[in-house]
């Protein structure tokens, strides 16, 4: 097992590199299904501390997507929300696809609007690889778990991979896209961001072009 961190920065100041206690955490463990194995993909503990004042106004955040590795997943804040950054394989990416799957999700086509227009798709992102989502239970506002292995009884039966929140069991899939009959009823929101480069995104700015307002989205 190996552990790594990332920084995210502003994008007009440069972060602290000493940690402090305002410092989130988050462990993310990350396993993908292959055609006839399961592949168990490296842990990662992610620690950011974006600029004291940029969290205070909200401001956008940089993240380096370079060193996520496939299957990890790094977690940040923006406006004091954890916001989940997924490298997903293409086998977590074809399970989101899968008719078994589609078949048990409230909103698969993502009709509610909990996320910006260029994040209505089948994976619910700018780019198929990389998910971005508001780690906040839609129903009472925990923080669902990273569970992307497939398992026949854990976290819950039938279990396909994806989120689960251990508060009430909810679940949702690596979309973020929410189960029929659990508590919770909407998808994982979707924050505003785009690609600055092919290696960074910035969190809390639209692509040009689009006005999407995250305060419109249903429920967060």
């Amino acid at each position: 097992m190996t552990t790594g961190s990332l920084k995210a920065t502003s994008p007009s100041s440069t972060p602290s590199v000493e940690p402090t206690r305002r410092d989130f955490l988050y462990v993310a463990t990350a396993a993908a299904a292959a055609v006839g194995a399961l592949a168990t993909l490296v842990p990662l503990i992610a620690q950011m501390e974006p600029d004291a004042a940029t969290l205070a106004a909200g401001g956008p955040i940089d993240l380096d997507i370079s060193k996520i590795q496939p299957g990890q997943q790094v977690a940040i804040t923006w406006r004091g929300k954890p916001i989940l950054v997924t490298n997903r394989t293409p086998q977590l990416l074809e399970t989101l696809q899968d008719p078994k799957l589609l078949s048990q999700l409230a909103d698969p086509q993502s009709g509610e609007l909990q996320q910006p227009a260029y994040a209505v798709n089948w994976h619910r992102s700018l780019k198929p690889q990389y998910g971005v989502l508001v780690g906040i239970c839609t129903h009472l506002g925990c923080i669902p778990l990273f569970e992307p292995l497939q398992n026949a009884s854990q976290p819950a039966a039938n279990w396909l991979g994806g989120y689960f929140c251990p508060c009430h069991g909810s679940k949702y899939d690596l979309a973020g896209r929410v189960f029929n009959g659990v508590p919770a009823p909407y998808n994982l929101p979707v924050p505003p961001y785009n690609f600055v480069n092919e290696t960074t995104i910035r969190i809390g700015e639209n692509p040009p072009g689009s006005d999407f307002d995250f305060s419109s989205v249903r429920q967060i």
